[in-house]
């Protein structure tokens, strides 16, 4: 399907350089071109978080719900953020008050008037935007992105941000909230999540 392929291709180009997807979709193979070209690029200087961030490519999107996602997502449409909205709306989070992907998932189908916004590219920028706030950090900028205060479904720590649970833990209870684990899994919970919900 056009949608799903065109999309994969956006996420497998965050990861290498632009020029290197120049390679036809099309090919189904490598050659020895296609090897050099990597080796080539990997040399070059690497696409930093603040970039991925800034590059919007096409988005944002609108699209139609198919038969398939309906199953699961309802009928309608939905839309694809760029990165730098999901950025955007983690930024406004304050300092005691939290939001979870669900929440920016429901501002962004607002925003576009869209039936829902993408779960799976929304959780994906959110983990870009997390990594560019960290990279921020690193340079030294004071002014950057408090990913800690954005959690997944249920209010469960995201292990994949930067610093994994140890650093989201140190930060979250620094602002006041407790964190526990959740059960007998190995996930990570803020307690009472519900009650910091910010309003955007």
């Amino acid at each position: 399907m056009k949608i799903a392929y065109d999309y994969g291709i956006y996420i497998r180009s965050l990861a290498l350089p632009a020029c290197y997807w120049n390679i036809s979709p099309e090919r189904k193979r490598w050659d020895k071109n296609d090897s050099e070209m990597l080796r080539v690029n990997k040399m070059k200087t690497k696409t930093s978080w603040q970039e991925k961030l800034a590059d919007s490519k096409d988005l944002p999107r609108i699209e139609k719900i198919d038969e398939k996602k309906s199953k699961r997502w309802g009928t309608g449409t939905f839309v694809i953020p760029a990165p730098i909205e999901v950025d955007e709306i983690m930024r406004q989070v304050p300092n005691g008050k939290l939001i979870t992907i669900n929440e920016i998932r429901q501002i962004l189908a607002c925003k576009h008037n869209a039936a829902i916004g993408c779960p799976i590219t929304t959780g994906i920028f959110s983990w870009i935007a997390a990594n560019a706030a960290d990279e921020m950090e690193r340079q030294g900028k004071k002014n950057i992105t408090p990913y800690w205060r954005t959690l997944k479904t249920g209010g469960i720590l995201n292990e994949k941000y930067p610093g994994g649970i140890e650093n989201l833990k140190k930060r979250l209870e620094n602002e006041g909230h407790t964190v526990i684990q959740k059960g007998k899994s190995r996930h990570f919970m803020v307690k009472d999540f519900e009650k910091a919900i910010v309003d955007i």
